[in-house]
């Protein structure tokens, strides 16, 4: 399977897995703290599928580490791609 991930939404993904690491949690222990399967978590490292954290696990994680979800990403905006635009 082809990566389907924006280059936003893969920031995301390495930002959370660097604190994950980081804080040496499992992904058991990230689903846990999201609410969801360890498969979930899974799926979105794992580059073949195209599973993505949304906004509320963001701030869910946000809160759980006492930090800002605008620290989830980017200082600057990622330039749009081609693929980005046919998609609206």
């Amino acid at each position: 399977m082809e990566k389907t991930l924006t280059d936003v939404e893969q920031f995301v993904v390495d930002f959370v897995l660097k604190i994950r690491t980081e804080k040496k949690l499992t992904q058991e222990d990230l689903g846990f703290i999201l609410g969801v399967d360890r498969s979930f978590i899974n799926k979105i490292e794992n580059l073949e599928h195209n599973a993505k954290y949304n906004l509320n696990h963001i701030n869910r994680l946000a809160d759980h580490w006492g930090i800002s979800p605008q620290e989830f990403l980017p200082k600057k905006a990622f330039p749009v791609s081609q693929n980005e635009e046919s998609q609206k």
